[in-house]
């Protein structure tokens, strides 16, 4: 297969947020093995029919970035005991048909999701709701292992690094979870 192509979607758009902290943390634990790219999408607009066809060209964009990926993996945030509004907004432009002729860009995709928050929940609520999303839309979800780190102002990242080791060991886990079930599908 050569190199995994692995498309990071963090639900915070937040430059410094800790979600995207961890996707870079997994990007480096992946290994000469996988490339992570995160996936920047602040500029898609709101999704509505009136504007869906033509799509916008950031759209066009996302989609096509997911289109070329192996696989996606997901960072959310736990807002409200469920996932960002934004990440919600990408996810129903990429699970729409591209045309009559192409499906969305996410069926049969492999994925992964990871969290991380201040909170006590860890994301594991935000995570279970993005969980079902991801199956209704036909996405090949790693259900067998999920990151879901609490309290992040103990675990902060130094130098790119998870502080609690513990966490650290969880995301490697993860990576290599993640690894194994691209390739056995």
């Amino acid at each position: 297969m050569g190199i995994i192509k692995i498309t990071a979607i963090v639900g915070s758009l937040r430059r410094g947020s800790y979600n995207r902290q961890l996707a870079v943390e997994t990007g480096r634990l992946l290994g000469d093995g996988a490339q992570l790219d995160i996936m920047e999408y602040g500029d898609v607009p709101f999704m509505n029919q009136d504007i869906e066809f033509p799509a916008p060209d950031a759209v066009r964009r996302v989609r096509g970035i997911v289109k070329s990926a192996d696989a996606v993996w997901f960072f959310t945030p736990e807002y409200n005991h469920f996932f960002p509004g934004v990440l919600k907004n990408l996810i129903e432009w990429l699970s729409r048909p591209i045309s009559d002729d192409e499906p969305q860009v996410l069926g049969g995709k492999p994925a992964a999701v990871s969290g991380i928050t201040p909170g006590m929940s860890g994301t594991g609520i935000a995570q279970d709701h993005l969980l079902s999303l991801l199956g209704i839309i036909n996405m090949r979800v790693m259900y067998a292992s999920r990151v879901s780190i609490p309290h992040a102002n103990d675990k902060t990242f130094l130098d790119g690094k998870l502080a609690s080791a513990a966490a650290a060991q969880f995301l490697e886990e993860q990576c290599q979870a993640f690894i194994k079930f691209i390739n056995n599908h």
